[in-house]
């Protein structure tokens, strides 16, 4: 089925040539993506700092990240619609605009309302990059670029996450908080110039066809249409189940938890979570090039990444010692960095079984997945946290109920997505065969 579906995608007509222009042109659009996950992941590492400037508990602590995600989870579907129906390089600039104000107006909030209304800001920037650079892709490389080039952007993201982990971390503790967080925005002053100066939809002579958009009943065409496909539905509940089990320890837990629970020190626990980062760039490459060239390995990836990534929880957090040895903590970053490349699989299922038209919506219903549930992680262990007197080992426990449900999910839509493709393959098969003379 791999080698079939792969003809198919190198014989499409219209397939962007890709080369160096490409490279260029989506280049910018990662850089974009890259600043915009260094602002998501900021706080991710100046977590202890913000609970005493603002003067809050966990829960109050979480709510920054929650509240930021919910407002990226919440605008997933309508940013897809916009980049069906606006193209790239608008919602780009405006999300470049959006998340540097929010980093900006987090540098000099006085108070904790401020401070959310300022992520809230950055995480509505933010929910407008990936799907974007998504949407970029497909307009400027061939259709069997996809997985890989999917993949790569990740990978760049992932390396916004280091630069949070690395720098962020070390001028807070040098430079002081509204330093660091303001001297960070100049970053999103950077991608907007080269967004404006250089960015395009798409190559001369690839524009896309004349869409009709009706308002209203457009929109529901283009949901309806996106969900009723099974592959994006098991796109989404793949991202769901893969991404958050890293995302919430990334963002906001994980320092935390390796200084209080696990009596490291915060520069030990900036270079676990910095292995994290590091795991999902390499993983990621390989995740790539694997379903590049054999498409049926998608589904068996991601239930492998679960399984691995419950195990190395469950046997981190049942260990009987007060703390964790450090091998065990360096195998579980180490495992918990295949869980972004695995999340990256969902749009390698929804892509397919999509057309053109709709990619923007629905990548948009697939990124909805991972964010919610790591929404959803960040307030149970902050609940749980401030419930039982910070028992990290009780509020953790949390991660294996939703990977629970995101497996059943998985497993019941696995097979109907799979039968939809072959019945794609086939109706593309026949179209090349008979074309008009």
């Amino acid at each position: 089925m791999s080698s079939g579906y792969r003809s198919a995608a190198v014989s499409l007509p219209g397939d962007p040539p890709g080369g160096r222009r490409a490279v260029w042109v989506w280049g910018i659009g990662v850089a974009v993506y890259f600043v915009a996950v260094i602002f998501r992941t900021s706080l991710g590492v100046a977590g202890l700092d913000a609970a005493d400037r603002f003067q809050v508990n966990a829960s109050a602590l979480s709510t920054f990240s929650i509240l930021q995600l919910l407002v990226y989870a919440g605008m997933q579907i309508p940013v897809g619609l916009m980049v069906d129906r606006f193209g790239t390089r608008r919602v780009l600039t405006l999300g470049v605009v959006l998340f540097t104000a929010g980093q900006l107006g987090f540098a000099f909030s006085p108070s904790y309302g401020t401070a959310l209304a300022s992520r809230a800001l950055l995480g509505c920037g933010d929910a407008m990059t990936f799907i974007s650079v998504l949407r970029l892709g497909t307009r400027w490389f061939p259709a069997r670029r996809g997985p890989m080039i999917a993949q790569i952007a990740a990978l760049f993201g992932m390396a916004g996450n280091l630069v949070s982990t690395i720098f962020i971390s070390r001028t807070l503790h040098g430079l002081g908080w509204t330093t660091t967080f303001a001297g960070s925005a100049f970053a999103g002053v950077v991608v907007l110039v080269l967004l404006l100066a250089f960015l395009k939809d798409h190559p001369e002579g690839h524009e896309p066809p004349p869409a009709e958009h009706a308002g209203v009943a457009f929109v529901r065409r283009q949901i309806a249409a996106s969900w009723r496909e099974p592959g994006t539905r098991l796109g989404m509940w793949v991202h769901f189940t893969t991404q958050f089990p890293a995302m919430f320890f990334l963002l906001l837990w994980g320092m935390p938890f390796l200084v209080e629970a696990q009596g490291l020190s915060r520069a030990v626990a900036g270079e676990l979570l910095t292995l994290i980062v590091l795991s999902n760039m390499v993983v990621g490459l390989v995740y790539g090039q694997v379903i590049a060239r054999h498409h049926a390995a998608r589904a068996p990836l991601a239930l492998g990444t679960v399984a691995a990534t419950a195990l190395a929880w469950a046997i981190t957090l049942l260990h009987p010692g007060e703390h964790a040895p450090m091998w065990l903590l360096i195998t579980l970053c180490a495992v918990l960095g295949a869980c972004g490349p695995a999340s990256m699989i969902g749009f390698d299922f929804a892509r397919p079984a999509n057309p053109p038209e709709r990619q923007g919506t629905a990548s948009g219903i697939v990124n909805m997945g991972g964010f919610t549930a790591s929404m959803t992680t960040l307030f149970a262990v902050g609940v749980l946290l401030d419930a039982t007197g910070d028992n990290y080992r009780i509020a953790f426990s949390s991660v294996f109920v939703l990977e629970a449900v995101g497996v059943v999910q998985i497993l019941r839509l696995r097979s109907r997505t799979a039968r939809r493709e072959r019945e794609r393959l086939v109706a593309s098969r026949v179209e090349a065969v008979h074309v008009p003379v």
